[in-house]
């Protein structure tokens, strides 16, 4: 590994807290095993389950570092064993398991994605985390087909806002919820077809007014908790309940005759404990069907703010007010 340095910067934390807590440490630059390449990061996003990582909640898997960071990119300066692609020069994107708030990090080869000309390597830092849980739980484990309706919480998050441009981009009829009015404009300037001010108004009562009673064909979740029974109204027969997130809590009392008798679906999922070998295989699906769209221009992120590295800190403070719309993102190299 010529010209790579020994040590390097990054962002971590000596006990759970606050974001206050988030300070530089100086440690070793991981060495890519077989299958991996080290990559020297230029940014890095800023995702929820980071915030819950410091508070303590959300301890990184086994194999993973113990740094916060789940989306980086950067340059690929050394390759591990049995690495054919990407080369060493390769501008990359990356879903990790950990270790993004540094100046090198190591991804697995296979969750790579090339950086294509014309998209700045901030976007694309804010991209995998968010495509590759939406991709997954909408489009896959949701069911999601072209001409459907769905409902989505947080439009004007990153997850809500990336699942608006690709449902606008696959032909899926997206009501977000916002907190707002400001964020509900936001919200359709992004592609929503309706956005429901949730502060003002009953959101299952808006969803059913506005599918003519209906009801929409799939609810992405991130709040858990008491409004999974509330979701379960919005939704049509036959429909599906993601879930990705329990902001609300982890507990929810349903109705399971109204299950049965409607034929609802009922999953979710967390990307970070999956497989490698999952995440291989979602990242080859998102290289075939998503990235061209990504290529030609035609998809790039919703950008909140950009931080220095070494005010992570100032970048968790603005996720955790819950003002951003879109991606937070950290300069790094």
């Amino acid at each position: 590994m010529n010209g790579i340095p020994a040590t390097m910067t990054a962002m971590g934390w000596d006990a759970p807290g606050g974001p206050e807590v988030l300070r530089p440490e100086n440690v070793r630059v991981p060495q890519p095993g077989p299958g991996q390449v080290l990559v020297k990061v230029a940014f890095a996003g800023v995702n929820r389950p980071d915030v819950i990582q410091r508070q303590g909640f959300y301890p990184p898997p086994p194999d993973a570092s113990p740094l916060p960071g789940l989306e980086i990119a950067g340059q690929v300066v050394a390759m591990g064993q049995g690495v054919t692609w990407p080369f060493i020069g390769t501008a990359v994107c990356a879903l990790v398991a950990g270790g993004g708030y540094a100046e090198y990090c190591i991804a697995e080869a296979d969750q790579c994605l090339q950086v294509p000309t014309g998209l700045p390597m901030a976007q694309a830092a804010a991209m995998p985390e968010t495509l590759f849980t939406v991709w997954h739980n909408v489009f896959e484990r949701g069911m999601v087909a072209e001409g459907e309706t769905i409902l989505v919480h947080g439009g004007t998050s990153g997850i809500g806002s990336m699942a608006i441009l690709l449902g606008k981009l696959f032909g899926v009829k997206v009501i977000a919820t916002c907190g707002g009015p400001e964020k509900c404009e936001q919200a359709l300037a992004i592609g929503a077809a309706h956005a429901i001010d949730y502060k003002a108004a009953d959101f299952v009562e808006e969803t059913l007014r506005l599918t003519e009673g209906r009801g929409v064909h799939m609810v992405l979740d991130m709040v858990a908790g008491d409004y999974v029974a509330r979701n379960l109204k919005c939704l049509a027969d036959d429909g599906r309940h993601v879930t990705i997130a329990v902001q609300g809590g982890v507990r929810a009392e349903i109705n399971m005759a109204e299950v049965m008798r409607r034929r609802l679906t009922l999953t979710g999922s967390t990307l970070r404990p999956r497989s490698r070998a999952f995440k291989g295989a979602l990242a080859s699906e998102i290289r075939d069907t998503v990235w061209p769209l990504v290529v030609e221009g035609a998809l790039r992120p919703i950008m909140d703010q950009t931080f220095p590295l070494a005010e992570a800190a100032a970048a968790h403070v603005r996720m955790e007010q819950g003002a951003h719309i879109g991606k937070i993102v950290l300069a790094v190299g």
